[in-house]
């Protein structure tokens, strides 16, 4: 019972918890010539097992920072790919997670996370991944279209380390 208030409660105050999470320490902003990148790798990664797909990468407010739509994705890729990109970038930071189906699978066992989904543009599919520089969630690259959101999260995985080596490091 006290999981389950516990859980209610942080989907309650996830409006104005995903405000808090878009706080940045470094100031850094993730180029767009890095989000196109990343955003980019993950497509063709996606395409080289035969997946057509969407990516979104958005930055630490959930705001769209690029998006690719690859030949033959259906429409709502579009959406999904930014959802769980806005998803993890909003509230990875909250919960500790940088890679969506880890906060997915945790919330599978906890019936009040379904609470989440009244929060606008949330989405509990796996499929999307933080991207950290200096220590913190910079951005989230996050994919829609693959035949289950396990192999999406493969492919945002691989667009984001496409990329980690043009990141500052923590100091």
């Amino acid at each position: 019972m006290k999981s389950l208030l516990a859980w209610t409660a942080l989907a309650v105050c996830a409006h104005v918890a995903c405000a808090g999470a878009q706080v940045r320490n470094s100031g850094y902003e993730l180029p767009l010539t890095l989000a196109l990148d990343a955003a980019n790798e993950a497509l063709k990664s996606c395409e080289a097992a035969g997946y057509k797909v969407s990516v979104a990468v958005v930055d630490p407010s959930g705001e769209l920072r690029a998006f690719v739509k690859g030949d033959h994705a259906t429409v709502h890729t579009k959406e999904t790919s930014f959802r769980k990109a806005y998803t993890t970038v909003t509230l990875g930071p909250l919960f500790g997670f940088d890679a969506l189906g880890a906060f997915v699978d945790k919330a599978k066992s906890n019936p009040a996370a379904s609470s989440f989904l009244t929060v606008p543009n949330i989405i509990l599919l796996p499929g999307a991944v933080a991207i950290r520089a200096k220590g913190e969630i910079v951005a989230a690259i996050g994919v829609g279209g693959a035949p289950g959101g396990d192999k999406d999260e493969v492919c945002a995985a691989a667009g984001a380390a496409a990329i980690r080596q043009k990141l500052p490091a923590a100091n």
